[in-house]
């Protein structure tokens, strides 16, 4: 079980290699991921070419899911809005891939400055305040302007996920946060309002390996008068000793360190999907499927990644089994080569 940090630290030493002290996870961000895809004079960033580094927002409205990104993974930027109308089934997406990095600004740490994504055909902006996260994003048929507060007391969690001193990830996952604010699709307003709106964050900042595939789920909502988040992943982590699984209650996080198990069918995407665990006992019920290819040779990626709602029950840290029920949210399959 790897431990919890509560002091800051470096995530990788002054040769750019992995700090073993910072293995660990947190329920605020303490991590300087700054040593990530950094300049050494006129040498270029330690790794080259494994750097990724990302901001990924999705937000939730009873009509609506919308999520933009902006990363850099060295030699390409890569950008994009989605938007799925939950009445309909009727997706858009509006993708850009810029050589190099020029079109993404992204800050050495979290908190570090707002980043940024720039090119013709997506504009999309992420920037901490002091009491949330403002989001905006601009595509030919989508506009995004929402804020996502911060309450107090909300617990985020950070992990370290070591595969070796060379390739390494840090990521902060976010969920059960409110959101409010102004979507426009196709020249029509969407409501977003905190009474039910809800935003899922993944930070990343890390080395990682040319080949790769996982499972990510995440959902928030109200049950019985609760915030319940749920932050589920799978065959990333496996052998690293480390996870990202938690569960949130108003705010409070429960961090879950074993892996859970994932049943589902590939191919029948839409059909139930289960995890399991020490703790854990989850059905995830799937409304729509998107999916998505990029195949640029030396970068591909497959995304099946389906929405619809959460069900079953989870032990909290106390040991109470916590109810699960009709939480909204999404569970994906990828495989990238990047």
């Amino acid at each position: 079980m790897i431990p919890e940090i509560t002091a800051p630290v470096a995530l990788l030493d002054e040769r750019g290699r992995l700090n073993r002290a910072a293995v660990g996870w947190t329920r605020t961000p303490l991590h300087d991921t700054s040593g990530v895809a950094r300049r050494r004079g006129w040498r270029p960033p330690v790794a080259w070419g494994r750097n990724k580094r990302w901001e990924y927002w999705a937000v939730i409205t009873p009509t609506h899911v919308v999520a933009l990104v902006v990363s850099s993974i060295d030699y390409a930027a890569v950008h994009g809005i989605f938007c799925l109308d939950r009445r309909t089934g009727a997706q858009i997406a509006h993708d850009a891939i810029g050589v190099l990095g020029g079109s993404a600004r992204l800050p050495g740490s979290l908190g570090g400055g707002p980043a940024r994504g720039r090119t013709r055909a997506v504009r999309t902006e992420v920037e901490e305040t002091p009491d949330g996260t403002r989001l905006r994003a601009e595509g030919a048929r989508v506009s995004l302007d929402v804020v996502v507060p911060r309450p107090a007391d909300h617990e985020a969690m950070g992990v370290v996920v070591p595969w070796s001193d060379r390739l390494v990830q840090y990521t902060v996952k976010d969920v059960g946060r409110t959101a409010y604010g102004r979507l426009i699709v196709d020249g029509e307003e969407v409501a977003v309002s905190e009474a039910d709106s809800w935003a899922v964050h993944d930070h990343g900042r890390g080395r990682w390996p040319y080949d790769i595939a996982w499972n990510w789920g995440a959902g928030g909502g109200r049950v019985d008068g609760r915030v319940i988040g749920v932050q589920l992943g799978a065959r990333w982590t496996a052998g690293t000793g480390s996870t990202e699984n938690a569960l949130y209650v108003d705010g409070r996080l429960t961090k879950i360190h074993h892996e859970l198990d994932w049943r589902y069918t590939p191919g029948d995407w839409l059909a139930a999907w289960e995890v399991r665990g020490e703790g854990v006992e989850l059905t995830f019920t799937p409304e729509h499927l998107r999916r998505a290819v990029t195949d640029l040779t030396v970068f591909f990626s497959k995304t099946h990644q389906v929405f619809g709602t959460w069900a079953g029950r989870v032990r909290d840290a106390d040991g109470a089994w916590v109810e699960v029920r009709e939480v909204y949210g999404f569970a994906e399959d990828v495989h990238n080569r990047w």
